[in-house]
């Protein structure tokens, strides 16, 4: 086996320029760190869901066996068009790692790009909806928390954000791979669930009504909601960590909910809110 030693190796300078948000646009590439997330990239590659690139590996970090048969498996299932995989010493791979103490696997992928066109209520019957978001590690925590209960996926609005960025592909624990990830305008959006018929639910701090206490539906095409207070299809509308939902964007809302604060801090974390929403819908939703 043949390790790579140099730093400067081309290929080790483009994973190691992946770091960057720059580099990652122009080249539609982006890096998995960490042996479940890895493996979690690979499967969701197998299902056709992302492309692998290349695996980079340091045989002196790596020593879980599920890891190393992760990359046997790439070798042999694939043959001449295996996912190439370069063993690299242990400076070579913590000079491209972001983490320290790497765990001495990561993957360069390549995203699959949905547009909000494609979606609709029976592919996408409920998820959430981001304005302005500006903590990648929320936005992976949120993708999560969109996984654990089952919702269909996120759209970004207004985005700035590098969803692809380092720390919002850890939080998500390979969430971000399975799910649609959609970035469109807030306009765009508005349009959307209106003629998609979606429920738009959003959160506020000063909302007159408990995110417990959702009222019936008033439109006419939506069976009762006594028993389902959430009804699809839905979609969770949260505003930016800094100011929440604007009155332009509340406006869009069928329902604007708080959740109670009983002690002296007036909101919660981005992520735990979304979290909060999610089961809450889950729960009550039919």
């Amino acid at each position: 086996m043949d390790l790579i030693s140099s730093r400067t190796n081309p290929k080790i300078k483009q994973a190691r320029a992946l770091r960057g948000r720059q580099s990652r646009q122009r080249n539609g590439l982006f890096l998995v760190e960490g042996i479940f997330q890895v493996g979690e990239a690979v499967a969701a590659a197998q299902a056709g869901r992302l492309a692998l690139d290349s695996i980079f590996y340091a045989p002196e970090l790596l020593k879980s066996e599920f890891a190393l048969e992760l990359v046997r498996g790439l070798r042999v299932e694939h043959g001449a068009a295996s996912v190439p995989c370069y063993a690299v010493t242990r400076q070579v791979f913590e000079s491209i790692a972001d983490k320290e103490n790497p765990q001495g696997i990561l993957a360069v992928a390549r995203p699959t790009h949905y547009d909000l066109g494609v979606l609709n209520p029976s592919n996408f019957s409920w998820g959430v909806a981001l304005v302005s978001p500006q903590d990648p590690g929320n936005l992976g925590a949120i993708l999560r928390s969109i996984d654990a209960v089952g919702a269909s996926g996120l759209l970004l609005l207004d985005c700035s954000l590098d969803p692809y960025h380092p720390s919002a592909v850890r939080a998500s624990m390979g969430a971000l791979f399975w799910y649609p990830l959609v970035q469109a305008s807030f306009a765009e959006f508005t349009s959307w669930v209106k003629e998609r018929g979606y429920t738009v639910y959003g959160t506020s701090a000063h909302a007159p009504t408990d995110y417990r206490q959702v009222p019936p539906s008033d439109l006419p095409d939506r069976q009762s909601r006594s028993a389902h207070p959430y009804t699809k299809p839905m979609i969770l509308l949260l505003g930016s960590e800094r100011q929440g939902l604007t009155e332009e964007q509340a406006s869009i809302c069928h329902h604007i909910l708080r959740m109670p604060m009983r002690g002296r801090v007036t909101s919660l974390n981005l992520a735990v809110a979304a979290g909060v929403m999610l089961y809450a819908m889950l729960e009550g939703g039919n």
